[in-house]
């Protein structure tokens, strides 16, 4: 049994309270946010217990903290649950610049508690196929990665919030790219960016709109990023590894396809299980990805949305 504080009951807060409350072992010890009518709202649709200030999150007896708060609220609720003893558990980005990340690792580290980021895909049986399908040689050699993304409209329907779509805290590099990014490192090694062209707005408060980079993995093999928001299609996310015998396509998070010379791809859906999050955290397994990790992420974000 491992017991739960959740700090932001916005989008992301409520999806964690649903997954939550699907798993056994996990409990939910108090939620809280700043707007205590959505507070209120959560509690009437899932009943979980509500803390009326961040200090009753901190100061409880759960084993872990969520921080589901905007980005730039990320170091310091983690360096206060960090040095009330708690283990945190924080939202992608890390935070809104690696500096601030630092001082994320740096209060985990200090006082000795764990630290995990919260990536949906290294729990993902399709992607945990993907992997496995990469480095078993059943594509050949890896000769690129690609990450393809496309937004009909930035922030989408569904996250309408003013930070989401600000320059200093959101937009899809931050949003979006580091799902895929921590997976490329998990999966092949450091990424070296060596070039970029990124698109911003006039208005000087608004985040980019397009993207486009290169560099290497591990230093040899080609990567692709691109991003684009404000075009006339639906929403396309693809995470695509070519190799010299196949190719593998994660489509929309989920949607596994592989395709071999001069064959239509396929859709792959008998996947084996795989531990999730919670599973995971209750193990404190390796597979969990540690503020470091997340770090090395945020280093790389950085460089992609400077101009």
């Amino acid at each position: 049994m491992i017991s739960i504080g959740i700090i932001g009951a916005g989008i992301v807060g409520e999806r964690i309270i649903k997954q939550i409350q699907q798993e056994d072992g996990v409990e939910i010890v108090a939620v809280f946010d700043e707007n205590s009518e959505r507070l209120q709202k959560l509690k009437q649709t899932y009943g979980v217990p509500l803390a009326s200030s961040l200090d009753e999150i901190l100061y409880s007896k759960a084993d872990w903290v969520y921080i589901g708060t905007p980005p730039a609220s990320h170091a310091a609720i983690a360096k206060k649950a960090a040095d009330a003893g708690l283990n945190v558990l924080s939202e992608k980005p890390l935070a809104h610049n690696a500096q601030a990340g630092e001082q994320m690792v740096e209060a985990v580290t200090e006082n000795r508690v764990s630290s995990a980021m919260h990536f949906p895909l290294m729990y993902s049986p399709a992607v945990h196929e993907m992997a496995k399908r990469a480095k078993n040689g059943s594509i050949g050699d890896v000769v690129r990665i690609e990450l393809q993304t496309f937004f009909p409209e930035w922030p989408r329907a569904w996250q309408q919030t003013p930070w989401i779509g600000s320059r200093l805290e959101g937009g899809f590099i931050r949003e979006v790219f580091p799902h895929y990014l921590q997976l490329i490192q998990r999966i092949f090694g450091d990424i070296s960016l060596k070039d970029h062209q990124i698109s911003y707005p006039e208005q000087p408060e608004l985040c980019e709109t397009g993207l486009l980079a290169h560099g290497l993995v591990n230093g040899k093999t080609p990567l692709l990023l691109t991003g684009l928001s404000g075009v006339g299609q639906q929403e396309l996310l693809q995470f695509k590894i070519y190799g010299t015998k196949g190719v593998l396509t994660l489509e929309n998070w989920s949607q596994l396809y592989v395709a071999e010379i001069q064959q239509e791809r396929i859709q792959l859906t008998d996947f084996e299980k795989v531990p999730g999050l919670f599973e995971e955290m209750k193990a404190m397994s390796t597979a969990l990805v540690p503020f470091e990790e997340g770090l090395a992420i945020q280093r790389y974000i950085d460089q992609l949305v400077k101009n």
